[in-house]
């Protein structure tokens, strides 16, 4: 695998995961019991901690990664063979 295309790998696990953990642990405004005033969305969350949220995100799409590379890289997942002018 090469660099560009583990950089690609990667960002489109940590996108995936990102995904997935957004919503945990999120209470939103209608949970709380909080009314949001004039236009504001109930369901928006109270305090969302994106950037806990990132750090979790950028650790977890690590280990994906890894054991990914690996994977490749011990050919426990097969991948067809592209063209020599394509190396």
């Amino acid at each position: 695998m090469g660099w560009f295309t583990g950089v690609a790998i990667y960002f489109t696990i940590w996108w995936t995961v990102l995904f997935a953990v957004l919503p945990l642990g999120v209470t939103s405004h209608a949970e709380a019991g909080i009314d949001r005033g004039d236009g504001g969305d109930p369901g928006a969350p109270v305090d969302p901690k994106l950037k806990k949220k990132f750090l979790t995100t950028t650790w977890i799409a690590a280990v994906l990664w890894v054991a990914l590379y690996f994977a490749i890289e011990l050919r426990l997942i097969p991948l067809p063979n592209l063209p020599q002018h394509w190396r």
